[in-house]
């Protein structure tokens, strides 16, 4: 139904929203002929979650309903496209095409019968909205396309509040999930990737956008993440099954997956004027569509050969499905009864225009037959015409190149042509060492051989009638295929290719808990560690019992790499790649919160500091006990008084909740937040001072680290004058000796609680070990004599 439009978004979108708060999304793919639905109540007056779901989908087509229902003091979705949105075309449709009931009718229709498929019977009255936009769009598609959606074709996913991690668009730029910040890197000529760039090896386009959507929506299911994982370490331990399917991916055009889904939509008339150039191109499409699909099927007994001993439960499951499912066979055997056995498909231009002409087996219908043979005659003139003029013109390298725009055109290099070209020759554009130019006679020709290729690609398709139809009953094994190919382009060629190219170790396999700590054991940034020689590894412990981590150190030690890290480390995992570290256990995140950088937003007529609080206050709003919190120099933005009251008072607020937090700042009194609550654990980025200079080592260590006057010895080395420096030592140490009294006092006070809340963490690692029950008891008894004697 569409051309190719490499990577660029395919989703067709649409919003309603109630005065509840509630707000409706249905995104239908039409690329995969998928539908997603989406139904959730919007937490931020800002619409947070919908920029989420809309910066996720990337929709060329955004449809909304009248901006009636906008709920108070929110602008409505009609409204936020305007703002937010301008360059996205906005459809606005009438209240009466949002219809729920209609809406329910047409997936009960639509939705293919696989067993892989969502049965939406338990959400028809729970979740009409969604169902009200999935109406419009799919009505708007039928009008717009002109196509009527087969039934059974549709693959429907229903993702309710959102069944996969959430993460907010400002994280995904924070944390270079999709594209970096600053392309080029200080002191070096490489080039800094994104998380999305790294991992981009897969070979078709529908595994390139099926990687993005798992970056922009990680897993939460154990047993889904685990699947994939099992599947990884059987690539990696067997090379004949991983080189195996990679070869049987390479036997399959990028475009396979649009190509598979084309016969989920069929034509609403066929028109009789068959000289129609737009006729002719739907044609020679769904006669492209045939051949790429017999290859498709062709391959399908490698992929038997390669998977009939697997072990792994995902490629067992993928045996099962495709490799044993005779539908698959059938079709190949309905296709072979009209396709040419010889045709296969092309990337050349004129080698496909020829393949997609004799497609049809000879003798099958009479005007294609003699639309070939003008089609043969005027192509075997072109020729003959390139080889008069290499003859009379003594012009021996005259190449004769075609291309699907300009036809055939001539070629000659620069060095062959003496003087000036006759005056035969027209359409003279220089390229490179080359001339290219046309004569009268060619672009004759070309008419005639476009015409005639057009006379067969129309009557190929009113042979290929019946077959499509055949076809079509039985669509819905076609978007498994096409799943299928995504799936096992990204795992093999994205996940198990990257880990394959580093050394053996450095990516390990994640184990994952319902309630347990988050560790890492021997942490690598992905991104920086293959741009930096030697980068540091580092490790990270966060339990219920310590549930927020502060990370001190000056300005330049890491502490934003480290947050990053531990963030892209937990998406990798959890979209089911093994990560860069020596171990990690991780307890499932739904939603990561980023708070960042200081850049004025000058759009909203912000400041940093307006911009820094309304992140923040995003972040108070939507967390959850299983959310992980990172934030970065809060506070530093406004006056030190006020910023350090807002970094305290917010570290106070997040203890108060489950979630993990990791909180870095260089302002050294956070670390007081340690001698009152015992779940605050204080880290440090070790820095030693040479020569009043700072030497980082980008090592993390335990407990707090007081770095003396390092901002002085900044100062210094930017030339301020020796005596402000003088007075600003004096000043700060006054300052110093005053904080340090304050926490030896809260030190004694918080004593016992502390010992109580080290025990509790000691006990819940215990919980979640794998050692054997002596260890454990050991372990136990080591713990109480340390209680007892307080050195706990």
């Amino acid at each position: 139904m569409e051309d190719d439009a490499g990577e660029q978004s395919s989703f067709v979108t649409g919003l309603i929203q109630n005065r509840a708060k509630e707000v409706g999304v249905a995104a239908f793919d039409l690329r995969s002929a998928a539908l997603h639905l989406s139904q959730y109540i919007e937490t931020s007056s800002s619409y947070q979650n919908t920029k989420t779901l809309l910066h996720f989908y990337d929709p060329t087509v955004i449809i909304v309903s009248p901006n009636k229902l906008a709920p108070d003091g929110m602008v409505g979705v009609s409204e936020l496209i305007d703002r937010f949105y301008p360059s996205v075309r906005k459809v606005v449709m009438a209240r009466g095409c949002f219809d729920d009931t209609k809406g329910a009718v047409m997936i009960k229709n639509l939705a293919a019968k696989e067993p892989s498929a969502l049965s939406l019977d338990t959400y028809y009255k729970q979740y009409y909205l969604c169902l009200a936009a999935a109406a419009a769009i799919i009505k708007w598609i039928e009008a717009e396309k002109g196509v009527i959606v087969t039934n059974h074709s549709l693959s429907v996913t229903f993702n309710g509040s959102f069944d996969h991690m959430n993460i907010d668009a400002t994280s995904v730029r924070n944390l270079e999930i999709i594209e970096p910040l600053h392309s080029a890197l200080w002191g070096t000529s490489n080039k800094k990737r994104s998380l999305f760039h790294m991992l981009k090896t897969t070979k078709t386009i529908g595994g390139t956008r099926l990687l993005r959507a798992n970056l922009l929506q990680p897993l939460k299911d154990i047993e889904t993440i685990n699947t994939r994982l099992d599947c990884l370490d059987e690539l990696m331990t067997n090379e004949q099954l991983f080189f195996g399917l990679s070869q049987f991916l390479r036997k399959f055009p990028k475009e396979t997956d649009r190509v598979l889904c084309h016969f989920c939509f069929k034509p609403k008339k066929v028109t009789s004027k068959v000289l129609d150039v737009d006729n002719a191109k739907k044609s020679q499409t769904l006669i492209s569509s045939i051949i790429l699909l017999k290859t498709a099927l062709d391959a399908l007994p490698l992929l038997a050969k390669v998977l009939k001993d697997a072990q792994s439960f995902l490629l067992a499951n993928i045996y099962r499905s495709v490799c044993e499912n005779e539908k698959y066979a059938s079709i190949r055997k309905r296709i072979g009864e009209v396709i040419d056995e010889d045709v296969l498909h092309a990337r050349v231009p004129f080698v496909a225009r020829t393949q997609q002409c004799f497609a049809i087996k000879g003798g099958i219908d009479g005007l294609l037959d003699i639309a070939r043979r003008s089609f043969c005659d005027t192509s075997e003139a072109v020729h003959n015409l390139a080889n008069k003029y290499r003859e009379e013109l003594k012009l021996p390298n005259l190449k004769l190149p075609f291309n699907n725009r300009q036809g055939f055109y001539l070629s000659i290099p620069h060095k062959d042509i003496q003087g000036k070209l006759p005056s035969t020759f027209i359409q003279v554009v220089k390229h490179g060492n080359n001339i290219h130019c046309s004569t009268l006679e060619l672009a004759s020709l070309n008419v005639r051989n476009k015409s005639a290729a057009g006379e067969c690609y129309i009557r190929t398709e009113i042979c290929l009638e019946a077959l499509v139809d055949a076809i079509r009953e039985d669509v819905s094994v076609l978007t498994l295929l096409a799943e299928v190919l995504c799936l096992l382009d990204m795992i093999v060629n994205s996940f198990a290719h990257t880990i394959s190219t580093k050394p053996v170790d450095r990516y390990t396999r994640p184990h994952f808990t319902e309630n347990g700590p988050l560790a890492i054991d021997g942490g690598r940034h992905p991104i920086l560690e293959s741009i930096h020689n030697g980068f540091i590894p580092n490790n990270i412990f966060i339990s219920e019992a310590a549930n927020m981590v502060i990370v001190t150190g000056p300005n330049m030690s890491g502490k934003s790499t480290y947050l990053q890290q531990v963030c892209l480390i937990v998406i990798l995992a959890q979209i089911g790649c093994y990560v860069p570290a020596h171990f990690s256990t991780i307890r499932v995140v739904d939603r990561i919160f980023t708070r960042m950088g200081t850049v004025d937003n000058l759009e909203s007529n912000s400041s940093t500091f307006m911009t820094e609080m309304k992140e923040t206050a995003f972040v108070m709003q939507n967390v959850s006990e299983r959310s992980l919190i990172v934030m970065d120099e809060l506070g530093r933005a406004t006056s030190s008084s006020d910023g350090f009251a807002i970094a305290w008072s917010c570290c106070e607020h997040l203890l108060s909740l489950k979630a993990y937090t990791i909180f870095a700042s260089h302002m050294e009194n956070l670390s007081e937040l340690a001698t009152i609550y015992p779940n605050v654990k204080i880290l440090h980025f070790y820095v030693v001072i040479r020569n009043n200079r700072l030497d980082f080592k980008f090592q993390l260590k335990d407990g707090p680290r007081h770095v003396p006057h390092y901002g002085l010895l900044l100062a210094e080395v930017a030339g301020l004058p020796s005596t402000v420096i003088e007075t600003a030592r004096s000043i700060t140490s006054r300052i110093t000796k005053k904080e340090v009294k304050r926490m030896e006092i809260n030190c004694l006070q918080y004593k016992q609680i502390q010992m109580l809340y080290h025990a509790a963490q000691r006990l819940i690692c215990l919980k979640y070990s794998n050692q054997d029950e002596e260890s454990i008891r050991h372990a136990l008894q080591n713990l109480k004599e340390s209680f007892i004697d307080g050195r706990i």
